[in-house]
């Protein structure tokens, strides 16, 4: 039974740490940086707040560009 443990423990660490790799890419490709909240917020209105609160930062950042693209 030890060596069943002893055999299977580095694999499921492995596995493990391939998963969190996984993790920590998708978590990298989500993250914004300081100055594109700062800027959404001075220049966001009501509708892209209410993205913000629903779909998350990243549609409502692009729901602000697109509206911007109009504008000018």
């Amino acid at each position: 039974m030890q060596g069943l443990a002893v055999v299977l423990f580095p694999v499921l660490l492995m596995l493990f740490a391939l998963a969190m790799e996984r993790v920590e890419v998708r978590l990298q490709r989500l993250s914004v940086r300081e100055q594109e909240v700062e800027e959404f917020l001075d220049r966001a209105n009501g509708d892209e707040v209410a993205t913000l609160a629903h779909q998350g930062f990243p549609h409502a950042l692009a729901h602000l560009n697109q509206r911007a693209k109009r504008a000018g």
